[in-house]
């Protein structure tokens, strides 16, 4: 069992997504700590890209400002390396293909097994063509995350079949961002990956609230909350720490009080 897999034994889990370098290194690297002190299982980061195409208006901020105060990718490298010191948490680098294939594919993956880098979710890169990234992720022993959307429908089965870490189920139709509903029949996907695969199944895009992330619980087995949280950041700025911390304490609560479907 992979690292990132034993994150959901002890029951759900709630992980945060932070875009690394926003609105500094600096405060990135207090924000993650106290997302760890605060009781989030799993820790998403974000590598900064100029055309995050799956971002809605939020991330896609945090990303810009993210570049232009000097975040690259060598640098967040060096700030994972500095957070393992500190934690065993599981960390997941979200990217976008470009900036892996900038870097050096088999360097990346080097980097991100020398950094402590447990999984890559590549929102930009189909199941069809994983090929091109994961020899060189299990080479180096990265998790690569498969994403599955409401449109995925039969494509569902084959991608949770060779699920890695864990399965990473979108609620909702477009780009991230918060949402006051969600309608995707989320019960259906999740038991389609479980006719086929043991791998746990956690939800994102569009959950804010502890009653979207009690229900998006409910039905898997843990709650992905991105933009709501970089949106607490954008407000906030470099006095961000103690907003965020508080916020994940409530959703870690909130999808902790709920049984599978």
């Amino acid at each position: 069992m992979s690292k990132i897999a034993r994150a959901f034994r002890d029951g759900k889990a709630f992980i945060p997504f932070v875009t690394g370098g926003y609105p500094d290194l600096e405060t990135s690297e207090k924000l993650i700590l106290a997302m760890v002190d605060a009781g989030a299982d799993m820790i998403e980061i974000g590598v900064p890209f100029s055309d995050p195409i799956a971002e809605g208006p939020v991330i896609q901020e945090a990303n810009e400002q993210a570049l232009a105060a000097g975040c690259t990718t060598d640098r967040l490298f060096d700030m994972v390396e500095r957070l393992r010191e500190k934690t065993e948490v599981p960390l997941v680098f979200l990217t976008y293909i470009n900036p892996v294939y900038a870097y050096g594919k088999e360097r990346f993956m080097e980097r991100c097994r020398r950094a402590g880098i447990d999984g890559l979710l590549v929102p930009d890169l189909p199941f069809e063509e994983k090929g091109e990234i994961a020899p060189a992720c299990a080479q180096y022993g990265i998790d690569l995350i498969p994403l599955i959307t409401p449109t995925s429908r039969e494509r569902i089965l084959r991608i949770a079949a060779e699920a890695q870490g864990f399965v990473y189920c979108v609620s909702s139709l477009g780009v991230t961002g918060v949402r006051k509903e969600i309608r995707t029949d989320v019960c259906t996907m999740v038991s389609m990956v479980r006719s086929v695969s043991d791998a746990p199944v956690a939800v994102g895009f569009g959950i804010s609230t502890t009653e979207q992330a009690a229900d998006m619980a409910d039905l898997s087995d843990g709650a992905i909350v991105g933009s709501a949280i970089v949106k607490l950041i954008a407000e906030h700025g470099r006095e961000s720490i103690g907003p965020v911390a508080e916020y994940v304490k409530k959703m870690k609560a909130a999808v902790r009080k709920q049984e599978n479907c």
